[in-house]
């Protein structure tokens, strides 16, 4: 028995041996891989087991069990970011390791712009994913156009579409700003320049109601009846009294408008000034855009955010007074 003891301890002591000297040669000092230069995306959300398949599957490294090993006895399967790199040829699989951890290798970062987000804060979102200067961009943002329909924009705002993208970190403001407006195309309805000139408005102008949309509706399904309501104020020639548009001029954001606030003399002052503002005043989304373009049809004239995720809306003043002695006590 003690013999058999002794074979089965020198086998687990061989292969002991063997596994070591396997990871050794693998992990720590095999420069065979890549054989070339080669790019990777890694999606956000990626898990660190399926960051080294896709790593193995595109011959950037040998052994996918080898790279998970090195990686959790280094406490680095947390530290991987997301986004596109490139790895040189020859590099071991420490090598890499390190170039994922410290982003060393990484051309293109995963940023994710929401839908509402102002051109500025667009600009600071970039910034804060090292993809260009906040200021450089803004800039960029404000002083672009776009023509649609024979139409040009004053600026960028309301046309850089809310998506998540994968962003060069070398890009330039002005790559930025056509990588978003371009899937700003995409995404606007074929039919838009019709849809608008049927609403007697410009596309720049319908996607201005969309912005508003975007920064007031709270629910999807409200949309289109929200956009509606800015249709028949603009027909009737009644000020649309949209408080985010207020608040798009304002120097700091606010959750709360002051009487003073109300009175600011400004384009975007919607209580003050009838008709749409100079321009969008966000970013909106693909329900907004929709919603705008193909507004519902109502006679309601008012709504008033009910506290609960929706509005009530109102075809009169009085019953909108109801609603509002109702909702905002």
């Amino acid at each position: 028995m003690r013999a058999i003891a002794a074979r089965i301890a020198g086998a687990l002591a061989a292969a002991v041996v063997v596994a070591a000297l396997w990871f050794y040669q693998t992990a720590l000092h095999g420069t065979g891989y890549p054989a070339a230069t080669t790019h990777v995306v890694i999606p956000a959300g990626s898990t660190f087991s399926e960051v080294a398949a896709d790593l193995a599957d595109k011959g950037v490294i040998g052994n996918a069990l080898a790279f998970r090993l090195l990686a959790k006895l280094t406490h680095a399967e947390t530290d991987v970011h997301a986004g596109e790199f490139r790895f040189d040829p020859h590099l071991t699989e420490r090598e890499v390791l390190r170039q994922l951890e410290s982003g060393g290798a990484q051309i293109a970062v995963w940023v994710t712009i929401p839908e509402g987000f102002t051109a500025k804060e667009v600009a600071a979102r970039l910034a804060d994913a090292h993809v260009g200067d906040e200021a450089s961009l803004e800039r960029a943002f404000m002083n672009a156009h776009l023509t649609i329909g024979g139409t040009r924009s004053k600026t960028l705002e309301g046309f850089l579409f809310p998506s998540t993208y994968l962003v060069p970190t070398d890009a330039s403001p002005q790559a930025v700003a056509k990588q978003m407006t371009d899937q700003f195309a995409l995404e606007l309805p074929r039919d838009a320049v019709a849809k608008a000139k049927a609403l007697h408005l410009t596309v720049p102008q319908v996607v201005t109601v969309a912005s508003l949309v975007e920064r007031e509706a709270k629910v999807d399904s409200e949309r289109p009846l929200m956009a509606g309501v800015y249709y028949n104020r603009l027909r009737l020639g009644m000020p649309l009294q949209v408080d985010a548009a207020i608040e798009y001029a304002l120097p700091e954001h606010k959750t709360e408008l002051s009487f003073h606030d109300l009175a600011i003399d400004s384009p975007y002052n919607t209580y003050k000034y009838p008709g749409l503002p100079p321009t969008p005043i966000a970013n909106p989304g693909k329900a907004s855009l929709d919603a705008a373009f193909n507004p519902q049809k109502s006679d309601y004239l008012y709504y008033v955010y009910k506290g609960d995720g929706h509005s009530a809306f109102a075809k009169t003043l009085a019953e909108h007074n109801a609603n509002v002695a109702k909702y905002l006590k």
